[in-house]
């Protein structure tokens, strides 16, 4: 009888060890799929956070207070909609000019800023002049260009991490486009805050933070 028992189960043991821990087709269990996304709303929210730190603080800072005002809690109306278009605008434009603007700090320890020319450096307030050749070395390259473009990627994203913007802007999204409006952001704060870890800017403007220059 005891060697009948035993063979009973390991015969059980075996069958149970051939069958797959979840039937072909089912999808994950609930618990598992909740921990799955809170995952992935917690990183997302993390990403969002990084992307804040490489655009001009005022700006960022501008755009949350103003977008749930100007987008009524993303229950958008005509004029709403005009005003909240009108405020992506601005700041975006704004991310983007702020990426040629730099400082100067003088031999008194006050902070100057102006803007990178493709012939030097001009302060805004008029209230210093660089010699010529230091001057020279502030002036527009390239890789000014590159930085401007990828703020304006990077606040483009952040625009679509705000939930009352996607509201108003895409108040019934089908299932692509909820996917899209989900990867997207992600996507391209991922690649370009590689671009500025690789190729990082010298520029202290205007809302970024200043070096010991």
């Amino acid at each position: 009888m005891e060697i009948t028992v035993v063979e009973d189960h390991q015969k059980s043991t075996k069958e149970d060890i051939k069958k797959p821990l979840l039937e072909d087709g089912k999808d994950f269990p609930d618990i598992e799929r909740t921990k799955w996304m809170h995952k992935a709303m917690s990183q997302t929210f993390q990403t969002t956070a990084n992307l804040a730190n490489l655009l001009p603080t005022g700006t960022v800072l501008a755009f949350q207070i103003l977008s749930p005002i100007f987008s009524n809690g993303g229950q958008c109306d005509l004029a709403s909609k005009i005003m909240t278009t009108a405020l992506v605008a601005i700041c975006g434009f704004s991310c983007f000019i702020l990426s040629f603007t730099d400082s100067y700090r003088d031999t008194n320890g006050t902070i100057c800023y102006g803007m990178a020319t493709f012939n030097g450096f001009w302060i805004i307030d008029g209230s210093a002049t660089l010699p010529p050749e230091l001057s020279k070395t502030y002036k527009l390259k390239f890789i000014d260009f590159a930085h401007a473009f990828m703020s304006l990627l990077v606040f483009g994203a952040v625009v679509l991490f705000d939930r009352n913007a996607v509201n108003c802007f895409f108040p019934a999204p089908s299932v692509e486009a909820l996917e899209v409006l989900t990867e997207l952001p992600v996507g391209v704060g991922v690649f370009c805050s590689m671009l500025f870890a690789t190729f990082p800017t010298r520029r202290n403007g205007i809302g970024f933070p200043l070096s010991s220059k």
